[in-house]
C-alpha cells in the first residue's frame, strides 16, 4: 500500500515502524524538524518538513496514488483538516486520531475513522491489566461484552473437557464462548468444536458477554482476580 502519515511524535512514530515494516511504500509529514529528521534517519520512507493542512505539500507526498492517509498529530483541529482535504482527493481510507471525545462524531460526519485518545486506552488498558492479571489482552465489543485471552491454569475447572462436555457440565458460564485455542507446537490456533478438548497450558480466545468478570476467569482456573475486584 501506498500510505500518507502525518505527524512522527509518540503515536506516529511506531506506526511508520510498522507500516514500513510491513513493506508498504510510505511517506511521512512531519513539521517539527527533530522529529522530521528522526524519522528520516530510522526508517526506509520519505520525509517531508512541512504543513500536512497545506493541499500543496499533501499533492508533494503524492496524495493522489495514496491508498491511505493516517493523521496522528495532538491537535485535532489539524487531523480534522487534513482528512478533508484527503476527502476532497477521494482517498480511499482515511483515519485519525482524535483526542477531545466531543469531536468525535465530527470525525466520523465526515466518514473518517477514527481512534480515540490513545492516552486514555493505554490507562484504562493499564488498569485493568493491574485489576485482571489473568487478561493476556482484551477488546471491548459495546458496553458489557470483552474478547480476551487467557491461558488455561493447571486447577482449571475446565481443563481435560471437552467443549460440548465444558457445556453439559455447566462450566463454561452463560454468554461464555471459547472461539480459538492456541496450544504449544500446533503452528495455527485451533477453531474448536464441540468435540475439542480444553487443555492446561492452552491459550484460549473468549467472547463473554458481560466482560471477564472474576467468575468468568474461575472457569480457567485464575481465582486471582478475586483479589482485585
Amino acid at each position: 500500500m501506498y500510505i500518507i502519515v502525518v505527524g512522527a511524535g509518540n503515536i506516529g512514530y511506531p506506526l511508520i515502524d510498522i507500516a514500513t515494516n510491513d513493506e508498504n511504500e510510505v511517506v511521512v509529514i512531519e513539521n517539527d524538524a527533530a522529529k522530521a529528521d528522526e524519522a528520516a534517519r530510522n526508517f526506509d520512507c520519505l520525509v517531508l518538513e512541512d504543513d500536512a493542512t497545506e493541499m500543496a505539500t499533501l499533492e508533494d507526498a503524492g496524495i493522489d496514488r495514496a491508498d491511505a492517509l493516517i493523521s496522528t498529530t495532538d491537535q485535532d483541529a489539524t487531523n480534522i483538516m487534513v482528512c478533508l482535504l484527503g476527502k476532497e482527493r477521494d482517498v480511499p481510507a482515511i483515519v485519525s486520531v482524535v483526542h477531545d471525545p466531543a469531536h468525535m462524531n465530527l470525525f466520523r460526519r465526515i466518514g473518517v475513522n477514527t481512534m480515540e485518545n490513545p492516552q486514555s486506552l493505554i490507562a484504562d488498558y493499564l488498569y485493568r491489566a493491574v485489576k485482571r492479571p489473568s487478561i493476556k489482552d482484551y477488546m471491548r465489543v459495546g458496553d458489557t461484552a470483552e474478547v480476551f485471552e487467557i491461558t488455561v491454569d493447571d486447577d482449571a475447572p475446565i481443563a481435560g473437557e471437552t467443549l460440548s462436555s465444558a457445556g453439559s457440565k455447566g462450566l463454561l458460564p452463560k454468554g461464555v464462548l471459547i472461539v480459538a485455542v492456541e496450544r504449544n507446537g500446533d503452528a495455527d490456533p485451533i477453531t474448536p468444536h464441540g468435540n475439542t478438548e480444553i487443555r492446561v497450558g492452552d491459550m484460549l480466545t473468549v467472547y463473554a458477554q458481560d466482560g471477564a468478570t472474576p467468575d468468568v476467569t474461575d472457569t480457567f482456573g485464575h481465582y486471582e482476580d478475586h483479589e482485585f475486584a
